[in-house]
């Protein structure tokens, strides 16, 4: 089984919202409070869709682009996509990326007929210095289940992975298992794994695997940076 058989069905998820004109000091006191509302187990109906998400910028970083793409679950067959452009509202600050980025993904999601299941965000969830990276974020403010697959690592430290598809370690922080090193591709470098919200760890490592048969990134990531690299559809789609 890919998934275990202890999801929750008929789960209402719980969206949140706040202010975005934040200062960088407002944004991180927000970050340590929201890391406290993070659900870092199941609490998701087994998933028939999965999303990957990209953002870019364009006209010099004045305006932000982001990319959705849907897949089946496990099939991976593309289901829909969808563009969203808009002002970028916050700067370039390490660490507060997502007051950056969440805003014009949540408007590109807003765009498809339904919202997917599980959503594979390019970048961190609890693995970030206050427990709420983008992944996190996102989940919390569209209440969607989330998962941080990161290329590269933000916190934390961690044991070589053995070189097989698959393989694994414990990425640890302050005496705190705060994701896990995942070998996806034999002899290649591993992501970062991490909770972002309502799947928890066991459940995200599982996913992204079943989510990367062939290369080192997820289909999702990959679909949603060529939709991203694309002509901006004018209308979700098919892909």
């Amino acid at each position: 089984m890919l998934v275990p058989n202890s999801f929750r069905t008929g789960a209402v998820p719980r969206k949140l919202r706040h202010r975005w004109d934040l200062t960088p000091r407002e944004a991180i006191a927000l970050q340590a409070r929201l890391a406290a509302r993070v659900v870092r187990e199941d609490d998701l109906p087994a998933p028939r869709t999965v999303a990957g998400v990209d953002v870019g910028f364009e006209e010099g970083g004045r305006v932000a682009r982001a990319a959705v793409a849907v897949l089946a679950f496990p099939s991976l067959e593309p289901v829909v996509s969808a563009v969203a452009r808009e002002p970028t509202r916050f700067p370039y600050v390490p660490g507060l990326l997502s007051f950056r980025e969440v805003p014009v993904v949540v408007a590109a999601l807003a765009r498809l007929p339904h919202p997917p299941d599980v959503v594979l965000v390019d970048g961190q969830g609890i693995a970030h210095p206050r427990r709420c990276g983008l992944a996190s974020h996102l989940g919390l403010v569209t209440g969607l289940p989330t998962i941080g697959v990161a290329k590269s690592r933000l916190i934390g430290t961690h044991r070589e992975p053995g070189p097989r598809r698959g393989a694994r370690a414990a990425l640890r922080d302050g005496g705190e298992t705060i994701g896990a090193v995942l070998r996806t591709r034999d002899g290649v470098a591993p992501l970062y794994v991490s909770i972002g919200h309502r799947v928890g760890l066991e459940t995200a490592v599982r996913m992204v695997l079943a989510c990367a048969p062939r290369y080192r990134l997820p289909e999702t990531t990959r679909a949603a940076h060529r939709l991203a690299s694309g002509p901006a559809p004018g209308r979700p789609g098919t892909r």
